[in-house]
């Protein structure tokens, strides 16, 4: 039987195969644009329409409660907190940050597994339509590596936030077989290793250079392949438990492979973090951009495949748009991180006792203003948007403080040309970047000063530094000091550093470098320091935020969200919940 497949507003759907979710809802109701058949879709030259629908879904099944960033679950960490108008406003986000009280029917946790399973199965139907074209085509071994690096992908953030989960990677595969997937049909260690299998085998066909932007490279997949080895490396195979039994040294070693200099020749770090933020064409997909989600404006849509992800981080402007929802709101814990000593260098083992404010004698790190919206500065560093502690830059009246998140965000002065006003909430063309040249640095580190190499851990970090210093001189916020009275100090790690130390460097860096693009609590969770971290961040900042007041993360519990109740209910009993007693 020969199938056809319809072409519907960008998205491909097959008229036999039930079992596959992108079919439904709202694109039953579209007139289709085209048909393909069978014979067709073998064509490379028709294959493109196909794989359309999986480049899609980055777009399109993600929305701004469920963004495939995870900006939301990060504000787990200690880095933010949710913000919003109140607790009740995204209530279920603000249970999750005080790690009490989660429950496996909060709604979520369920939206966002069959987001990512939607998007799952685009990818699915696109490589079963690839197997059955010309496998000796060069086109369509590419476009094949490529559905494979976005299965990775979906499956590295699955598991990221639910550690046991099915997965969907087996050809042909029809309703029976989804019904009787099983969530433990592989250990932890084996699950990454399914990730892995996928990102190899797009490592060995992906072409140094894409010519249209938005496919992955073989760079990009080489930076994939050490993130996944990573937290691989650091083994959670207790079925009993979250912690870390073992660092294992041929994983470690694998980062170091994919993190070699050879592969990254055509990259490096911007001279201003900041650049990697930008909507603006002669910055987007830089020097320093391995992949990133590829967003769009005046594309003949209504709105453009604008990124509505992030909609909910835009604060209140004054006298621009008073609707701004005003959640992922950095925390005193994060802005007292860039505080520098007389050396330069951050405190290694907790934040000073005093909150740092814009105007005093303390010393910081010039990225603290290019990640955090501070008062006494501009908000997007537009002096028309000077920010305050005034209700006017906090939508909560200070509830969850008065610092802003900035790398998600758009200069206002850029409003009609890359901010747009859609629904009455903001979106922008701006891109998300997924995989940096600064984070293959700190992988690469971290891989190092674990397996002893410790002198080279550090020059890897002092790398990152050394672009952070030249900030204070030639950035988009070099001028702060004049302007605004601040005093940037930040300097080298010099000298001999044992293994402990040089992890503890790694770590800081981590946070300085990548705060508030949803990787800390991810980062805790992997190196089995979460509960430390996040209860002493209860401790102390509940003493400032009266709402982390009765704050408790459990050990071996709150280090992934529970297997939603609605996906064990209809599994058959195939699906296992997670340790911690859900």
């Amino acid at each position: 039987m020969k199938a056809t497949y319809k072409l519907i507003a960008g998205l491909l759907c097959c008229n036999t195969v039930a079992a596959l979710t992108s079919c439904s809802g709202f694109l039953e109701e579209q007139v289709p644009q085209a048909t393909l058949t069978q014979d067709e879709v073998k064509n490379p030259e028709y294959i493109d329409n196909v794989l359309i629908s999986a480049y899609a879904g980055l777009l399109s099944i993600e929305d701004m409660n469920s963004s495939f960033s995870l900006w939301n679950y990060d504000t787990r960490s200690d880095d933010a907190y949710v913000g919003g108008a109140d607790f009740s406003d995204g209530e279920p986000f603000h249970i999750l940050e005080k790690s009490s009280g989660v429950m496996t029917t909060d709604w979520p946790y369920n939206d966002i597994w069959n987001r990512f399973y939607k998007y799952l199965s685009r990818i699915s139907l696109s490589l079963d339509m690839l197997a059955v074209a010309d496998q000796d085509n060069a086109t369509i071994q590419q476009r094949t590596a490529e559905m494979k690096f976005l299965r990775a992908y979906g499956h590295f953030q699955l598991k990221r936030l639910f550690k046991k989960i099915p997965f969907v990677n087996k050809p042909n595969m029809e309703e029976d077989d989804y019904n009787n997937l099983s969530n433990t049909e592989y250990s932890n260690d084996e699950g990454w290793q399914q990730i892995i299998n996928d990102l190899e085998d797009a490592y060995a066909v992906l072409p140094d250079v894409q010519a249209e932007k938005g496919r992955p490279t073989k760079a990009a997949c080489a930076a994939f392949l050490a993130k996944v080895y990573l937290y691989k490396a650091y083994r959670q195979d207790d079925a009993n438990s979250n912690q870390v039994t073992a660092i294992n040294e041929a994983d470690l070693q694998k980062v170091i492979e994919y993190t070699a200099p050879t592969i990254y020749a055509n990259y490096g770090l911007e001279t201003d973090l900041h650049n990697n933020f930008r909507p603006e064409e002669q910055y987007e997909n830089g020097k320093e951009c391995l992949w990133a989600i590829q967003y769009s404006k005046n594309d003949g849509t209504v709105y453009g495949n604008l990124n509505f992800s992030y909609r909910l981080i835009v604060p209140c402007i004054p006298k621009v748009h008073d609707a701004g929802c005003d959640f992922y709101k950095p925390s005193i814990n994060l802005v007292n991180a860039y505080r520098t000593n007389s050396d330069g260098l951050p405190a290694l083992d907790g934040s000073p006792a005093e909150d740092y404010t814009v105007g005093s004698s303390q010393t910081v790190d010039p990225r603290l203003f290019v990640t955090v919206g501070v008062p006494g500065t501009p908000y997007m560093f537009n002096t028309n948007f000077m920010m305050d502690k005034t209700n006017t830059w906090s939508r909560s009246g200070g509830t969850y403080g008065y610092f802003v998140s900035l790398k998600q965000n758009v200069d206002p002065a850029l409003t009609d040309s890359y901010l747009f006003v859609c629904d009455n909430q903001w979106a922008s063309s701006m891109n998300r970047v997924v995989f940096r040249y600064a984070d293959v640095l700190l992988m690469r580190a971290e891989a190092m000063a674990q397996t002893g190499n410790t002198a080279q851990a550090i020059a890897l970090v002092n790398q990152v530094r050394t672009r952070a210093a030249d900030m204070a001189r030639n950035s988009i916020v070099a001028n702060y000091p004049n302007k605004y009275g601040v005093h940037y100090a930040i300097g080298k790690y010099n000298g001999t550093y044992s293994k402990d130390e040089a992890m503890k460097i790694v770590k800081m860096e981590r946070r300085l470098e990548l705060a508030m693009e949803s990787e800390r609590f991810f980062d805790l969770v992997r190196w089995g320091d979460a509960a430390t971290v996040i209860n002493r961040f209860y401790s102390t900042e509940s003493e400032k935020m009266n709402f982390l007041s009765g704050s408790m993360f459990t050990a071996n519990k709150n280090e992934y969200l529970p297997v939603p109740w609605e996906q064990l209910s209809a599994s058959n009993g195939h699906y296992t919940q997670n340790c911690g007693q859900w």
